[in-house]
């Protein structure tokens, strides 16, 4: 079967994204652990994963921040207006994603990380119940994170600086 067949039968991925600020603005950015030669150059990544069946975007979108970071303190501020989507490169279609899928359609959420960051804990996530997928974290600035991403999703982190430019600091009450 061609690339183009075997990506025109394979469905996308219905997943969440989490574009996590803090205070000041900066977003959380996770290191990858090692995986294959598409995350050698590009390890940082915003948190993201699969939708369970039977659970809506923003319970998942909680669920995979929990267990990738252990954060439960947030608010959410909003969500994209529509869903974002990415195709797996050749080489990696009928492999990546467990083979199902030939990218994902991700439903991303801006939200505000509202605890103190002794909560967040990437080697030991969901208090140790959720195997880690990161090795370190930073707040970065989201402006930078188009250029940390692998070169197949630079166009979702483009899309999200679009539509997450405008949430900023917190304002002091």
């Amino acid at each position: 079967m061609t690339n183009f067949a075997l990506r025109e039968q394979l469905p996308y991925r219905p997943c969440v994204g989490i574009v996590l600020f803090n205070d000041k603005g900066k977003v959380f950015a996770g290191k990858r652990l090692p995986q294959d030669k598409h995350f050698a150059k590009y390890i940082w990544q915003l948190p993201q994963g699969g939708i369970d069946k039977g659970e809506v975007a923003a319970e998942a979108a909680l669920r995979e921040l929990y267990e990738e970071t252990n954060v439960k303190s947030v608010e959410i501020i909003e969500k994209t207006k529509e869903p974002l989507f990415y195709d797996l490169p050749d080489d990696l279609l009928g492999i990546g994603l467990k083979g199902k899928y030939r990218g994902q359609r991700q439903d991303w959420f801006a939200l505000r990380f509202v605890g103190d960051e002794d909560e967040i804990n990437v080697k030991r996530p969901a208090n140790g119940q959720h195997r880690a997928e990161f090795s370190a974290w930073a707040w970065k600035e989201l402006s930078e994170m188009p250029d940390l991403i692998v070169p197949f999703k630079r166009k979702v982190y483009q899309d999200l600086l679009k539509a997450f430019a405008h949430i900023g600091p917190k304002e002091a009450a």
